[in-house]
């Protein structure tokens, strides 16, 4: 069985490595018998999709580079959600690539619990998606209640100013563009105060 495995750790600057996640992983590569083909690091946060290495090992994936892709933990894997953890667990196995977590044994693709753990990220996803669908349609309903569709006030804000003083900075000989200034408008809007 051929492995990579998938290391990551938020931040190089703050002194963390992924040392200890990859000197693990590759013991217990060994302990299974699986040939290690590739190792795949990211210092980024979890939380995005666009990790370099996270998105090279799943072209990888697609192209059948290896079986089987092993990570520390879960959260090293990803911390995008249950609904995109979800989307990734299967994605590796349309490709016919399995996963395994080092620390999580029942999250192994190849395990007596691989249903039930898809089962529940599955019913954990639509949970989340249910909750921000409600949080979106309360703060529509919100703004809604104020009289407007986003919540934002209708129009742009109304621009005040002292109409006499610009008649005054004007008959100063003040130029349109340092009487808006003072005014503190755009020229336009100078323009169209005074029409």
């Amino acid at each position: 069985m051929r492995a990579a495995f998938y290391t990551r750790v938020s931040t190089k600057d703050k002194g963390q490595e992924t040392a200890n996640q990859v000197c693990q992983l590759r013991e217990f590569c060994r302990s299974q018998g699986w040939l290690i083909v590739q190792v795949y690091e990211d210092h980024e946060s979890g939380g995005k999709a666009d990790r370099a290495q996270f998105q090279a090992m799943l072209v990888d994936a697609a192209q059948r580079r290896f079986d089987v892709v092993v990570f520390w933990a879960l959260d090293r894997f990803t911390r995008e959600g249950a609904f995109e953890t979800l989307q990734y667990l299967n994605m590796l196995s349309s490709f016919g690539v399995g996963y395994r977590s080092f620390t999580e044994p029942y999250l192994d693709s190849y395990g007596f619990f691989k249903d039930a753990v898809i089962a529940i990220l599955g019913t954990t996803a639509k949970q989340e998606r249910v909750r921000i669908s409600e949080r979106v349609r309360a703060g529509l309903d919100r703004a809604r209640s104020q009289g407007t569709k986003s919540g934002k006030p209708i129009g742009r804000p109304r621009a005040v100013f002292a109409r006499d003083e610009v008649v005054r900075l004007r008959v100063q000989r003040l130029s349109w563009r340092k009487i808006a200034q003072r005014a503190g408008v755009s020229i336009a809007k100078r323009a169209k105060g005074l029409s």
